[in-house]
C-alpha cells in the first residue's frame, strides 16, 4: 500500500468520524422520550411503531394508513410544528475517469448538511386536516465561482376535508385532497411520492445513490396543483380520481419558492387515478393495486401561448406490497412496474442529431417523435425490535434508443465529445440495472442512521464504455451513509 491509498483511507475515516459525530450530537440533543415529539405523535399519544413499519419512517403500518386516509383528524389537535434534517456523505467507486472531477463529483467522500425541512400537519378540525413540508437545500445554486448558496421552497404538500361513515356492515372514508404531488395522497409506500424515502443531497457525488437510481414516477413532477376525491370501503377497496393543473393564482403556495422557469407548467387539466384493492389478516396485509396519469407538459416553463409546444406523457403503473408486522419483527416487500410514453411536440420530432458518425461525414439518425420507457423496481425491509433494520432493492429501467438523448459522440471533425460528464451517455438508450443493499440503526426513534451501496451492472445502454471514455457501469457504485433525524 502506498503512501496515497494510506493518506486516501485516512481522509474516508476522518469524514466518516465527522458523519458519526453529527449523529452522536443529534443524541445529546435529545431529549428523553417523555418530552416533545413530532407533530403526529403529539396529537395521536402514539409512538413511531404505531404509524410506521419498525418505526421506519415513512413506511406506514395498516394505522398509519388510517391516520393518513381520515385526513390527520385522529386524536387530539396538539402543537402542529416538526423537523427533519439529513447529513450525508456519498462516496464513488471511481472519479479517475473525468476531465472535470470537481464538478462531476462535488463535496465527494466529503460529510455534508444535505437536507433540512420544516413539517407542518395535523388535525385541525373533525374533518379538516393537513401536511406540508418546506424543504431547505444548502446546494440549491451554484455561482461562477462555485460557491454554493441554499434555498428554501415548497415541497409535499396535502390538505384534505374527510368523513367517515360505519354501520355494521359498513366502514367507508370518503375525502377530497388539495395536494402538490401526483400520488403524495396515496397511503401505501409504493407510488412514486413515496418508494424512495431517504431524501436525495444535491452534489453531484450523489448522483449515483439510490435516491437517484430509476424509480417509478410521474412525468409532471411535483409543485404542481391538483385536487383529488377518493374513497377507502371496508379497508379493502380504495379509489382516487382527479386533476392537475399549474400552481397558480390561489394555487401558487403548492409552489413557493421556485421561480417560473423552475416549475413544470402544465396545460389544461391533467388527469390521474388510483385503483388497489387491500387485504389485512392478523399481523398480515396485502395491496395490489394500479395508477396513472396523462400529462401534457410544454418544452418551454417561461412560454406556454402555444397547446402544440407541449410534451404528452402518459404514465402508467402496476404495484403491489406485503407486509408483515408482528412484534419484534417489522417485514416489507415492495414491487412496482411503470410504463411511460412520450410524445413530443412536432417541432422537436424527427429533428437532425446533434452526433455525427466516426468519420464526421454523416450526422446519425433523426430524433424520434415518441419514447417509451419501462421500470421494473422491488424492495423488502426487515427491523427487528424497532431499531436494527436491512433491506434490499432491485432496479431495472429500459426502453427507446433516441439520438435526440444521447451527450456523448463525434462532431464534425470525428472528434469524441461529451457534454453531461460522468452521467454522458454515447447509445442514446436509457437502459440501467442494479441493486442497493441498506443496514440502518434506530437508537432511538426520531434518529435513523444507515448505510446504504448501490452497484451497477448496466448504465446508460451499457456495462462497458457507456459515455465512449472508458466509463463503466460498475465506476458508478456508490457508498452513501446518513443521519436522519425526525423531530
Amino acid at each position: 500500500m502506498d503512501m496515497f491509498e494510506v493518506e486516501g483511507n485516512n481522509a474516508t475515516a476522518r469524514r466518516l468520524r465527522a458523519l458519526l459525530a453529527v449523529s452522536a450530537l443529534c443524541l445529546t440533543l435529545l431529549p428523553n422520550v417523555a418530552g416533545a415529539i413530532p407533530a403526529f405523535n403529539r396529537q395521536t399519544g402514539q409512538n413511531c411503531m404505531a404509524c410506521h413499519a419498525g418505526g421506519q419512517f415513512p413506511e406506514l403500518t395498516p394505522y398509519g394508513r388510517m391516520f393518513k386516509l381520515s385526513g390527520y383528524t385522529i386524536g387530539e389537535r396538539a402543537l402542529p410544528i416538526s423537523a427533519m434534517a439529513v447529513a450525508t456523505l456519498s462516496k464513488v467507486a471511481d472519479t479517475s475517469k473525468s476531465d472535470d472531477p470537481g464538478g462531476d463529483f462535488q463535496k465527494n467522500n466529503r460529510a455534508i448538511l444535505a437536507t433540512a425541512s420544516l413539517l407542518l400537519g395535523g388535525k385541525v378540525t373533525d374533518n379538516v386536516g393537513a401536511f406540508a413540508q418546506v424543504t431547505y437545500d444548502p446546494y440549491a445554486t451554484q455561482d461562477a465561482n462555485g460557491n454554493f448558496h441554499g434555498h428554501s421552497n415548497a415541497d409535499n404538500i396535502d390538505i384534505r376535508l374527510v368523513d367517515r361513515f360505519i354501520s355494521d356492515k359498513r366502514d367507508l372514508i370518503v375525502g377530497l385532497s388539495a395536494n402538490n404531488n401526483p400520488s403524495v395522497s396515496d397511503p401505501w409506500n409504493t407510488v412514486a411520492a413515496w418508494m424512495q424515502y431517504v431524501p436525495v443531497p444535491s452534489p453531484t457525488s450523489s448522483r449515483f445513490i439510490d435516491g437517484n437510481s430509476p424509480y417509478p414516477g410521474f412525468a409532471a413532477g411535483g409543485n404542481i396543483a391538483g385536487l383529488t376525491a377518493y374513497a377507502f370501503w371496508n379497508r379493502m377497496i380504495y379509489a382516487e380520481l382527479g386533476g392537475y393543473g399549474t400552481s397558480r393564482g390561489p394555487t401558487s403556495f403548492m409552489s413557493a419558492g421556485l421561480d417560473n422557469a423552475s416549475t413544470t407548467k402544465l396545460h389544461g387539466v391533467n388527469p390521474y387515478w388510483r385503483l388497489a384493492v387491500n387485504r389485512e389478516w392478523g399481523p398480515h396485509s396485502l395491496m395490489v393495486g394500479t395508477s396513472g396519469m396523462v400529462a401534457r407538459v410544454y418544452d418551454d416553463p417561461l412560454d406556454t401561448s402555444d397547446p402544440a409546444s407541449t410534451h404528452r406523457f402518459t404514465d402508467l403503473m402496476i404495484d403491489s406490497q406485503y407486509q408483515y408486522l408482528l412484534d419484534p419483527h417489522a417485514v416489507t416487500a415492495q414491487l412496482v412496474y411503470a410504463r411511460d410514453r412520450h410524445r413530443y411536440p412536432a417541432a422537436l420530432a424527427d429533428q437532425p442529431a446533434s452526433f455525427f458518425d466516426a468519420t464526421g461525414a454523416a450526422t446519425l439518425a433523426n430524433s424520434n417523435a415518441v419514447d417509451t420507457t419501462n421500470v421494473l423496481r422491488a424492495k423488502v425491509s426487515y427491523v427487528y425490535q424497532a431499531k436494527y433494520g436491512g433491506a434490499l432493492g432491485l432496479f431495472n429501467l429500459t426502453g427507446t434508443t433516441n439520438t435526440a438523448n444521447q451527450t456523448a459522440g463525434f462532431d464534425a471533425t470525428g472528434t469524441l465529445v461529451k457534454t453531461n460528464g460522468a452521467a454522458s451517455n454515447l447509445s442514446g438508450n436509457p437502459a440501467t440495472r442494479g441493486l442497493t443493499l441498506e443496514a440502518f440503526w434506530m437508537p432511538i426513534q426520531y434518529l435513523r442512521v444507515g448505510a446504504q451501496y448501490t452497484a451497477y451492472s448496466r448504465f446508460n445502454g451499457a456495462s462497458t464504455n457507456y459515455d465512449g471514455f472508458g466509463r463503466n457501469a460498475r465506476d458508478n457504485n456508490t457508498l452513501f451513509l446518513y443521519t436522519w433525524l425526525a423531530y
